[in-house]
């Protein structure tokens, strides 16, 4: 930390006073911080640790109510009895109107500031691809499909317009963005990622808490949190909540980066890893969660456990005796708020026993209190606890819903069109099948309007479904249904059944296409594991009698991750994948198949080609050996169904004149790359370009190549565009095994397309 951030940090978090040479310098303190310290001094123990403490809706309302309605009692019990901090979550896990959220906020609000220190709350929800707790909001297509679009400027349109209908509810706080790395194919929140790439998570990631932060404390602005810290989602089984391995420097190198720029972003939450990692629970992790998040990165905000899991650092990690126990060592290990969700008196009796006890140092809670009273301020809650749906005029209005719809069609990612089967004629005649055809919750998938999203269809009804939107793009006569296989929706996410194979066979003959809509059902977090990346037997069979007929097939992916398709991807001549692209991923969909837009979508994860070859663009040498030696053969098969980064158009790109501003550099200077990028083809596309850098030689082995820059230009048929770009060598550095960023003189290898440049870095420098 240099000199200037550490006065910073000891101006604003921990004291007034500077030591220099001996002597001490009166600091300057920020009205904020002044108005929190005054509090803070009137502040019981028991005050403060209601202020810490975070308990789901349900708990403060009427008992077995169809329509919600809060329990005056079981509210002044919470709020004024034990004095709680923060309330989160919809009720009955289900949407609510805004005007509805707008009563519950409000009552909720009113208690907490008629109590003697006249708190208000901080009150949270999952609104990760738009508001989707609140019924008509505009929803858009889940992080990996607007990471999927590589344009930054939706990323961020889309994170405004969710603040903006969020804070109609009077919701000021939003448990997103997920900063976690895509990696693991398997994981159940994958779709909930930015992608495999740390460099594009965090371009993403940045764009979103600045979407819904800028300015903090406005009326349209929500709060960040940034989560799950640290490598949530490179669990070794797949599985979510499960055991991390990895040492230091990969958690550096690879995990850390979003997080990072997510605290120089502004963020001021950050929620923390549900699992363990190299067998430590990340809730009682003091190391990352106070030496590296706190003091490390600076972090002033305040963090806030998952749904339960100073709990199970007891129950299921089995690391102490009792749920006091991991209480203490949670909070000591810089836990600020606790999501309990329920029983919040044991957490306060709890916590108020280990400092009488000297177990938990008043310190602790302090700063915890300080934490969470700072970003209340922040947000200007003393001022304006709540909100009126009335002040938010353009909730779901035309140009958010606008917003929607061009993420998805941008995000949509061709992935294969042999012969140009692809754009067809809008009069052609059409078949759509399969158990995602005629569904809007396989649309939005989890976190939509309910947890698990099977509540999407009482919600989404106007919307379009895949079948409905090609009714109401190419006319009714000249679409043919049938489902083929259906999703079991009060069953499992994985659980389907045959239709009728029959009526698929007989329907398809009088068409000219079959439009085969496969993938998953709605899912998140641990609900959503599975053993098998393999689509259904069910769903095979019917995409087997579709390609039976005859009939050109066009196979479209509706799908959380990337389920294996190597044994239909060379019978089929076409395939889309739309991942889970929200409410208008029918609309987009549909005038991508008639042509009406171009295709612009590149895929921001690996795509497996087999269930147990997972290996994502970023791999060491050793995982693509071609090097068989003597009589033995060691060689290694890297060969995905489709890479990191890959999308065609039904346009062409040319790339030419890649050139560099010189051809040596030193570890301080930046590379300015320069190339060409045409459009060779008969209409006007959007093309992502994509900047990679190969170390031919490190100390610690390099990767085969890493994203370090990337944008998304828009050229018409025939124009050409010059695109310059500026790259840190620093970018090209690597973290060492003493965890230190590092930058190795020698040669690398620039890539954009087809084309390579080699430069020489001519110095050593560790940060």
């Amino acid at each position: 930390m240099n000199f200037s951030k550490l006065l910073f940090n000891i101006a604003v978090v921990s004291s007034s006073i500077f030591i220099s040479n001996g002597v001490a310098i009166a600091q300057k303190i920020s009205p904020t911080e002044q108005k929190i310290n005054t509090l803070l001094k009137q502040m019981t123990l028991e005050d403060k640790v209601g202020q810490m403490a975070q308990v789901t809706l349900d708990v403060l309302g009427v008992d077995g109510a169809t329509t919600f309605k809060l329990d005056e009692k079981k509210v002044s019990d919470a709020l004024l009895k034990y004095k709680l901090g923060s309330v989160l979550n919809t009720s009955n896990n289900k949407a609510m109107t805004t005007t509805a959220w707008n009563e519950v906020v409000s009552q909720l609000q009113k208690m907490a500031t008629s109590s003697r220190m006249k708190i208000p709350l901080i009150y949270g929800f999952d609104a990760i691809h738009g508001a989707t707790y609140v019924a008509d909001a505009t929803l858009f297509p889940q992080p990996l499909a607007q990471a999927a679009s590589w344009n930054r400027s939706l990323v961020r349109k889309a994170a405004e317009v969710t603040a903006y209908e969020s804070r109609a509810t009077g919701v000021t706080w939003n448990f997103s963005p997920v900063l976690d790395l895509g990696v693991n194919s398997c994981w159940p929140r994958l779709w909930e990622t930015f992608g495999e790439d740390p460099y594009l998570v965090t371009q993403m990631g940045v764009q979103t808490i600045e979407g819904y932060q800028n300015p903090l404390g406005g009326k349209t602005q929500i709060l960040a949190c940034l989560k799950h810290f640290l490598a949530y989602s490179d669990p070794k089984t797949g599985k979510d909540r499960t055991n991390s391995w990895m040492p230091e420097h990969y958690l550096r190198e690879y995990h850390l980066p979003s997080f990072t720029a997510g605290v120089k972003a502004g963020a001021r939450t950050v929620m923390v890893n549900s699992a363990l990692i190299n067998g430590i629970p990340t809730h009682i992790n003091k190391y990352l969660l106070t030496d590296v998040l706190k003091k490390e990165l600076g972090f002033t905000g305040f963090v806030v456990t998952d749904w339960q899991d100073i709990e199970n650092v007891y129950k299921r990690d089995k690391i102490v005796g009792s749920n006091k126990e991991a209480l203490m060592l949670a909070i000591n290990a810089g836990i600020d708020m606790a999501m309990i969700p329920y029983d919040y008196k044991t957490f306060f009796n709890d916590l108020i026993s280990l400092v009488k006890e000297n177990k938990v140092p008043i310190s602790r809670i302090d700063d915890a209190v300080k934490r969470i009273l700072r970003v209340k301020y922040e947000l200007n809650l003393f001022e304006v606890p709540f909100s009126n749906n009335s002040e938010y005029p353009n909730f779901a209005s035309s140009v958010s819903e606008k917003i929607g719809y061009d993420a998805a069609a941008e995000s949509i990612t061709l992935l294969k069109n042999k012969n140009n089967v692809l754009p067809i004629s809008s009069t052609s005649k059409v078949l759509v099948t399969g158990p995602n055809s005629n569904s809007m919750r396989t649309l939005n998938g989890g976190w939509s309007y309910s947890w698990q999203g099977e509540k999407t269809e009482m919600f989404a009804s106007k919307y379009n479904t895949i079948y409905e939107a090609f009714q109401q793009k190419m006319g009714a006569r000249n679409i043919s249904f049938s489902q083929g296989v259906a999703y079991k929706m009060d069953g499992k996410y994985f659980e389907d059944s045959v239709v009728d194979f029959n009526d698929v066979i007989t329907k398809a003959a009088n068409v000219d296409y079959i439009i085969l809509c496969l993938g998953e059902n709605s899912y998140t977090e641990k609900p959503g594991d599975l053993n098998d990346l393999n689509l259904s037997d069910n769903q095979i069979e019917l995409a087997k009698v579709a390609i039976s007929t005859g009939k050109p097939v066009i196979l479209i992916l509706n799908e959380g991750r990337p389920r294996n398709i190597s044994r239909l991807e060379p019978l089929v001549p076409s395939i889309i994948d739309i991942y889970i692209p929200g409410n208008y991923g029918g609309d987009a969909l549909a005038d991508i198949v008639i042509g009406k837009i171009n295709p612009s979508g590149k895929l921001p994860i690996t795509y497996p080609r087999y269930v147990n070859a997972l290996t994502n663009y970023i791999h060491k040498p050793s995982d693509e050996q071609s090097n068989p030696q003597g009589a033995y053969d060691y060689s290694a098969d890297y060969n995905p169904q489709y890479d990191f980064g890959f999308g065609l158009s039904y346009t062409t790109f040319q790339y030419i004149d890649l050139t560099v501003d010189k051809t040596t550099y030193a570890a301080t200077d930046e590379i300015v790359v320069s190339f060409k990028v045409k459009n060779t083809g008969s209409r006007s596309g959007k093309e992502a370009f994509q900047i990679y850098v190969s170390d031919l030689v490190a100390s610690l082995t390099p990767d085969v190549k890493r994203l370090r820059e990337f944008d998304k230009i828009e050229l018409n048929a025939g124009e050409e565009k010059l695109i310059r770009m500026t790259i840190p060598v620093k970018d090209l550095g690597f973290i060492n095994t003493n965890n230190k960023l590092t930058v190795e003189k020698g040669a690398f290898v620039i890539k954009v397309a087809n084309l390579t440049k080699e430069i020489n870095v001519i110095n050593n420098k560790t940060w």
